[in-house]
């Protein structure tokens, strides 16, 4: 059976055109509530038009070729109100940061552009004596100012010992590496069955939720991913009550105690649930924290999972 691919023209001219007008908006830490509104609708209208072409098709948003499919993901996931508010906010936070940095004598004549979008790497950036465009991944909207300052300084002025260090460590971490497992799931049609090639989740939750929530927490969703994943291995997903296993660790080869781990964590989320400080979500509370710790196996857990984010097994 031949898998049919699709691709959209002039959708990276849409992207372009949003992007310009999210940089726009993000000019002030206040934005036009009726702009913002207006950019929804260009996100739900969008999405509905691309998904109404699949469907054309006889196919779905996961049929579609890698640069289209990249695209929708980042629309799709911009849809949703909270990432939109927060996508403006770090923009905001990127422009200022970035008009700080640039020389004194060359702020007025040099254009600056900065954005974040569904990237394959971490950040890249152009520049000349009159034009500077940063684009940085959609990854980074969970960032601290320091983490953007790091970023937009190894444009400008030049990677450093310092600054190489803080990105690393936010590109290791799960606010980083969830919104990116966020973005490949969004085109992907799971088929939701918790039974796996060497694991089953139905099994694996009886397990946990008996061993360390007494039996109390309502089963989610359960599902394999389609995908192998090396960036994060879980992630539950509140809307849908849904957690997603990358099927990375669908291995016979992995004891079974990791698979626990990854699978107690996603619970302990939906267990937790988000807390909100000093205006910023926080899903890793000190609460949450002492809870994962309490996992019969942990550090040996970690150690598999970091061996396997590093690609040594």
């Amino acid at each position: 059976m031949t898998i049919k691919i699709i691709s959209l023209k002039n959708i990276k001219a849409q992207q372009n055109s949003i992007l310009q007008n999210i940089f726009n908006l993000a000019a002030t830490d206040t934005p036009n509530s009726a702009e913002i509104n207006k950019l929804t609708q260009i996100f739900a209208r969008t999405v509905t038009r691309i998904e109404e072409i699949c469907t054309v098709q006889q196919a779905t948003p996961a049929n579609l070729a890698s640069s289209s499919r990249q695209i929708y993901s980042w629309l799709k996931f911009l849809a949703d109100e909270y990432n939109l508010q927060l996508h403006i906010n770090s923009t905001y936070r990127l422009r200022q940061i970035a008009q700080e940095i640039l020389p004194k004598d060359k702020q007025e004549s040099i254009e600056l552009k900065v954005e974040l979008t569904n990237l394959a790497g971490l950040y890249k950036g152009k520049k000349s004596h009159n034009f500077t465009h940063i684009t940085i991944s959609e990854g980074f909207i969970n960032a601290s100012d320091a983490v953007l300052e790091a970023v937009v300084k190894s444009i400008i002025v030049g990677k450093n010992q310092e600054t190489t260090k803080l990105i690393r460590s936010f590109a290791s971490s799960e606010e980083y590496s969830s919104v990116l497992l966020t973005l490949d799931l969004i085109a992907e049609v799971i088929a939701e069955n918790p039974q796996g090639s060497f694991y089953n989740l139905n099994n694996l939750f009886d397990k946990i939720n008996q061993e360390y929530f007494a039996a109390n927490l309502a089963k989610p969703r359960l599902a394999w991913s389609k995908i192998n994943t090396y960036r994060k291995f879980g992630h539950y997903e509140p809307a849908r009550d849904r957690v997603v296993m990358s099927l990375t660790l669908d291995d016979g080869n992995i004891p079974e105690f990791v698979i626990e781990f990854v699978l107690f964590h996603e619970l302990l989320h939906k267990h937790h649930g988000t807390k909100w400080v000093n205006g910023r979500r926080m899903v890793h509370t000190s609460e949450f924290r002492a809870d994962e710790s309490k996992f019969k196996l942990y550090a040996e857990a970690q150690h598999w999972l970091q061996k396997l984010a590093s690609g040594q097994i």
